[in-house]
C-alpha cells in the first residue's frame, strides 16, 4: 500500500514512520523542514531557551546553595540562540536519519491534493512531480494567527516565531495573552533581563488549567516581578519611534519596547487542494474528521492541529499512529479523556483529565486530594518548594477523574497519573503503591492518600 503524508511535523513524521513499520510504501511531502512547528519554531526551541534561563537563575542564586561565584553572570543572547539552533539541528538530522532507516521517501516542496490518490508537488527547485497514492494523511499543522490589530513586523510586534530568535533582549516587553505560550516566554524574557507585562482577556493566566493551579502560577509571576493585567483586552497598537504604544480596553495606555502576541493559531488548510478533493472543513478552516481520523472522503485522513482540536504535539503523534493503523485496515481510536499536557513555566505545570470546575459542571460527585511541594524533603533539598499536587476522583468508584501539578518536574510527574487513568486504576491503587524516598513523586502518593484524609505528612483537617 502507498501512503503519502502532507507535512513532516510531530504528527506527520510519526505517521510516516509508523506506516513504514507496518509495511507501507511511504512518501512525505514537506515545504519547510522536517519536525514542523514543534521542532523548528515551538516546543524544542522554547525549551532550549528555558534551559538557558534556568541555568542562569540557579547561577544567580548560587549563594543559597552554599556556592561562591565571582564576577558578573549575564546572558549572551547570540550564544544562547546558537545553542538553540544546534539542538534543533541535531533533532532535524535525527528525523531525517529515521526516514532513511525506515525507507521513507521525502519530497521537499509544496504538495497540493489534485483529487483522491493524487498530489501535485512543486519542489524547491521549481520543478513539479505528481505522486500517486492509495491513502493521504494531511498533517499541515498551524501557524500564529494574524490578527489585524497586531500587524507582525518581526521588529516591534512579534509572533512566537520571532520570539525564539532574539538578537537582543528588550528593556520592556508587553506580552498579549497569558496562555501557555505567553507565560513560558514571560519567564524566559524576564530571566534574560526584560521588564515583562502581560495582558490577558480571561480572568486568569493559563485559564484553561484548573483554577487553583492558575492562582498559584499567578503568585509565582508576581514573585518574579512579572506584571499581569487580567480581564483586560487590547484595543489598538501603534509603533512609535523606538517602541510600541498599546491602548487597553480599560482606557489605559502601556508603552513598551516590543510586543509579543500569543493569542491563537490558525490552521494551515489554504491552498492544499481540499476543495478539489471535496474534503469538508469547519468555520475556522479546520478539517472535519471522524473517530478514525478519516475525512468525509474515503482514503483521505487528517491529524493534529489542522483538525482544529487540542493543539499538542504528542496528541498529533498519537493521531498520526491511529490514522495509519486505520488506513491500513485497522480499527484504532484516541482516548481524548487522558491527554497529559505540560507548561514549562517556573514552576512547571502538568495536567491530565478533568479540572475541578469541569467535574462540578458535569454534576459528578467528586473528592479532592492535595499535597504541597513544601512538605517534601526532596523539594527542600532542591531549593524548589513552591507548588501543589492535586488529584480529583469520583466519589462512588474512587476512579481518577483528573490531576493537576504545579511545581518542579511537573511535566514528568503527571505521567504516573496518566497511566493510572488509562488503565482505570483507583486513587487507592496509587496510595498503596510504595514510592521511593526522597523523591518528588511521593507527592502523588500523598495527594492520593489525602483524597481519603489519610496523608501521613498532612496536618489533621
Amino acid at each position: 500500500m502507498k501512503i503519502t503524508v502532507l507535512g513532516a511535523g510531530p504528527g506527520g513524521y510519526v505517521a510516516a514512520i509508523k506506516a513504514a513499520q507496518l509495511g507501507a510504501e511511504v512518501t512525505v511531502i514537506e515545504e519547510s523542514e522536517v519536525g514542523g512547528t514543534c521542532l523548528n519554531r515551538g516546543c524544542i526551541p522554547t525549551k532550549t531557551l528555558i534551559a538557558s534561563a534556568e541555568v542562569l537563575h540557579k547561577a544567580r542564586n548560587a549563594k543559597s546553595y552554599g556556592l561562591e561565584l565571582e564576577g558578573t553572570i549575564s546572558p549572551n543572547i547570540r550564544k544562547i540562540v546558537e545553542r538553540k539552533d544546534k539542538v534543533v539541528g541535531v533533532q532535524v538530522k535525527g528525523i531525517r536519519g529515521l526516514f532513511k532507516s525506515w525507507g521513507v521517501g521525502l519530497l521537499e516542496g509544496r504538495g497540493v491534493i489534485a483529487g483522491p490518490g493524487k498530489i501535485n508537488v512543486t519542489l524547491k527547485d521549481g520543478t513539479t512531480e505528481e505522486v500517486e497514492t492509495d491513502r493521504i494523511i494531511i498533517a499541515t499543522g498551524s501557524r500564529p494567527a494574524q490578527i489585524p490589530v497586531f500587524p507582525f513586523d518581526g521588529e516591534r510586534i512579534l509572533s512566537s516565531d520571532n520570539a525564539i530568535n532574539p538578537d537582543s533582549i528588550p528593556q520592556s516587553l508587553l506580552i498579549v495573552g497569558a496562555g501557555v505560550i505567553g507565560c513560558e516566554f514571560a519567564f524566559i524574557y524576564k530571566e534574560f533581563g526584560a521588564e515583562v507585562t502581560m495582558v490577558e482577556m480571561m480572568p486568569h493566566a493559563i485559564s484553561t488549567e484548573d483554577e487553583e493551579i492558575s492562582l498559584i502560577l499567578e503568585r509565582e509571576l508576581k514573585k518574579n516581578k512579572i506584571k499581569l493585567l487580567a480581564g483586560i483586552g487590547v484595543e489598538k497598537v501603534d509603533v512609535k519611534g523606538n517602541g510600541v504604544s498599546v491602548q487597553l480596553s480599560d482606557g489605559k495606555t502601556i508603552e513598551a519596547e516590543k510586543v509579543l502576541v500569543s493569542i491563537g493559531r490558525a490552521v494551515n488548510t489554504e491552498g492544499i487542494g481540499l476543495e478539489a478533493a471535496g474534503v469538508k472543513t469547519g468555520q475556522r478552516g479546520e478539517i472535519i474528521v471522524d473517530s478514525r481520523m478519516q475525512t468525509n472522503i474515503e482514503g483521505i485522513y487528517a491529524i493534529g492541529d489542522v483538525t482544529g482540536g487540542i493543539m499538542l504535539a504528542h496528541l498529533a503523534s498519537k493521531e498520526g499512529i491511529v490514522a495509519v493503523e486505520n488506513a491500513m485496515g485497522g480499527n484504532s481510536g484516541v482516548n481524548y479523556n487522558v491527554i497529559p499536557s505540560a507548561i514549562f513555566t517556573s514552576p512547571e505545570v502538568g495536567s491530565v483529565g478533568l479540572r475541578e470546575k469541569q467535574a462540578a459542571e458535569k454534576g459528578i460527585k467528586y473528592k479532592v486530594g492535595r499535597f504541597q511541594f513544601r512538605s517534601l524533603g526532596k523539594a527542600h533539598a532542591m531549593g524548589e518548594i513552591a507548588g501543589l499536587f492535586k488529584i480529583i476522583s469520583e466519589e462512588e468508584t474512587d476512579k481518577i477523574l483528573g490531576a493537576h501539578i504545579i511545581g518542579p518536574h511537573a511535566s514528568d510527574l503527571i505521567h504516573e497519573i496518566a497511566v493510572a487513568m488509562e488503565k482505570g486504576l483507583t486513587v487507592k491503587d496509587i496510595a498503596h503503591t510504595i514510592h521511593a524516598h526522597p523523591t518528588l513523586a511521593e507527592g502523588i502518593m500523598e495527594a492520593a492518600e489525602d483524597v481519603h484524609d489519610a496523608a501521613i505528612h498532612c496536618p489533621k483537617k
